[in-house]
């Protein structure tokens, strides 16, 4: 199925690079001061961590809130459409681990089983299978 609306090129264009991803991962776990961001991102240059936060703002993904005023410093967290991201970055995560080999995969508290994520149609109140999903449209 290839994206005619635009809707994956919008997506792509507010956090389809490695950093803003990363980024994203790391507010999951709630708000962060820059150096925070830093350490929990690792290896990213001040500078790409600055410009990586100021498109995640002005894509209003993340919220800048001051702590300090002299000198200016700022805590980052992420908006509610911010923490949607949160369903993308488990099912990449996930698939980023089978690519390697390693267990990546979600469990049900309860019982322990790997959940799956699938297509579900509550009008229907069903899942949609395989050759359903390849007939499924934006809308």
């Amino acid at each position: 199925m290839v994206d005619k609306g635009g809707a994956l090129e919008v997506a792509m264009a507010a956090v389809g690079d490695r950093w803003s991803m990363l980024v994203v991962a790391a507010l999951l776990e709630g708000p962060l001061r820059f150096g925070q961001v830093a350490d929990a991102v690792g290896g990213i240059a001040p500078n790409v961590l600055t410009a990586r936060l100021r498109h995640l703002e002005r894509e209003g993904l993340v919220a800048a809130t001051p702590y300090s005023r002299r000198p200016l410093r700022l805590a980052y967290e992420l908006t509610d459409p911010g923490r949607d991201l949160a369903g993308a970055l488990a099912l990449l995560t996930t698939w980023g681990a089978r690519r390697q080999g390693t267990e990546g995969s979600r469990h049900h508290e309860t019982c322990g089983t790997a959940v799956e994520t699938r297509w579900y149609c509550p009008t229907c109140d069903r899942t949609v299978d395989d050759a359903e999903a390849d007939e499924l449209r934006h809308v």
